[in-house]
Parts: structure tokens; C-alpha cells; sequence
């Protein structure tokens, strides 16, 4: 027996103050914490880098799932139900047949989105979990500025009537390249989503902005948000206060303090 469920269990994630708005989500959580902080960390290489990817993305997947996900109520015959007719229980859980597409934004996306459709097909009907895969990359000037983005092909497995739609980017830097694939599958693909969701270890103010004057139906999770070369009286304050002064990307556009070459790093491929 099944029923539908609102966050009737009143999950909370535990996030960080700021004033970006309620569908961005800066968790504070330890555990990512110390794993982004050597994640960050000079030195760091495979095989460690992906090891430390995979239990970041399941922090962040735990907590979109208990905030973001529709819930139902089941009814569970334990292993007990031959002694005491007690033994069967109600209990809310993450509905089962939500169907959900997560979105490979190669190439630092590619091993993200693999390790959350790993994860869902344990939790979730697997027969409505699908992978995309999307070639993008951000195209610069001759003085290394960003000025677009660069697609060199897709490979998209269908319609997205009433999915979740799941695009995990580890650097979230300028927003060029995640506003453009939710572009493409707001005006390109088959079906009315349900919701998009970006799951981001690290993000700007300057995402975060791009992201909301684009796409402001967007919900944004990140572990942590770097704004390291904004001022000083502006490090002071909650994130979002003085947004317009606030400051996260060089002027080549890479984060600071960020974790630099993490495309690279994931691909052992320099370029």
C-alpha cells in the first residue's frame, strides 16, 4: 500500500546562512567539509581524487534526495510478521518511481553523474534512471575570457516528462556551461521536467547569479561556496549580503580559492 507524501518526516538540511534565496542550498556539513578541504589540497591525484568525488556526491545526492525528492508511504511486512501481526509498519520513504535523469556535462561531469545514477539505481525504480551524456565546454578570447560555450555533441536517451533532472558539475564557476544544457533541455527535449537540479562541490557568486537571472526555477546544492577575492568588509558579511561587490573568479575566470584543474585531474588528461 502506497500513499502520497509532502515532507511529512520535516527533513531539514543543515546549511549555511546567506541571502542568495531559498532555492540555493550551501550545506554545513563536517564530514564534506574535511573531505572538500583535502580535496582542494595541493598534491592530491588519482586514484585519491576520485575515491574523494565519490563520497562527496553521495553527501550531496543524501541531502537533495531527503530535501528535494517527492516521499511516499509504504507499508513494510518485516521479517517478524510470522510471530506478531505487529511486525508490519508504516514508514516514509523516497517514492520509488520518480523517474530521474542525470546529465554528464564532460568532462569533469562524468564521474559525478556516474557515481549519483550508481547510487539512485539502489534507491529508486531503475527502469526510470537514465544517463545523458552532453559535450561542453566553456570558449575563450584571445585573452582567455570567457565568451560562450563549445558543444561538440550529446548523446540524450529520451523524453523528461516528470523527471528530476540531475546535473552534477563539480566547479561552479561562471554558469555558462550548466545554463546552456538547461536550455537545451528546456527547449530541445521532449517533456515537461518536474524540477532541474545542480549538484556542485564549489560555487561562486557569480554562478549562483548566472544561474538565477537564467534559470531562477533552478535549485542549486553546493558544499561550499569561495568568494576569496572579495573585499575584506564584504568577507564580513552573510553570503548574498553585498552580493554585487562579492568576488570568487580570477580574471580568467577560475575559482579562488578553489581547487583548480579538477577536469583535468579526474582525466589524467592535461589540456
Amino acid at each position: 500500500m502506497k500513499t502520497q507524501s509532502k515532507n511529512s518526516n520535516h527533513y531539514k538540511i543543515s546549511q549555511i546562512e546567506h541571502k542568495y534565496g531559498e532555492n540555493v542550498f550551501i550545506l554545513s556539513n563536517p564530514l564534506a567539509e574535511s573531505l572538500l578541504a583535502r580535496f582542494s589540497s595541493e598534491g592530491v591525484i588519482q586514484p585519491e581524487l576520485n575515491h574523494l568525488i565519490h563520497k562527496l556526491y553521495f553527501i550531496l545526492l543524501e541531502s537533495v534526495l531527503g530535501n528535494s525528492f517527492p516521499k511516499e508511504v509504504v507499508e513494510v511486512r518485516s521479517r517478524m510478521a510470522g510471530l506478531t501481526d505487529k511486525a508490519i509498519f508504516k514508514q516514509e520513504v523516497i517514492k520509488r518511481d520518480q523517474p530521474v535523469l542525470c546529465v554528464d556535462l564532460a568532462r569533469a561531469g562524468t564521474f559525478p553523474s556516474h557515481v549519483c545514477f550508481e547510487n539512485l539505481n539502489y534507491f529508486l525504480n531503475p527502469e526510470l534512471i537514465r544517463q545523458d551524456h552532453f559535450y561542453v565546454q566553456r570558449k575563450v578570447d584571445e585573452n582567455e575570457q570567457v565568451i560562450g560555450v563549445d558543444v561538440s555533441g550529446s548523446k540524450i536517451g529520451g523524453g523528461q516528462e516528470n523527471a528530476i533532472v540531475l546535473l552534477p558539475d563539480p566547479m561552479g564557476a561562471t554558469g555558462g556551461s550548466m545554463s546552456f544544457a538547461i536550455n537545451h533541455y528546456k527547449d530541445k527535449i521532449k517533456g515537461r521536467a518536474l524540477k532541474y537540479i545542480s549538484l556542485n562541490l564549489i560555487v561562486t557568486p557569480e554562478y549562483i547569479k548566472r544561474m538565477q537571472k537564467d534559470h531562477p526555477d533552478v535549485e542549486i546544492y553546493a558544499l561550499r561556496l569561495d568568494r576569496g577575492l572579495s573585499p575584506d568588509h564584504v568577507l564580513k558579511t552573510a553570503p548574498g549580503t553585498l552580493w554585487d561587490e562579492e568576488v570568487g573568479l580570477t580574471g580568467k575566470q577560475y575559482i579562488v580559492p578553489g581547487a583548480g584543474g579538477v577536469g583535468e585531474i579526474l582525466n589524467n588528461s592535461f589540456v
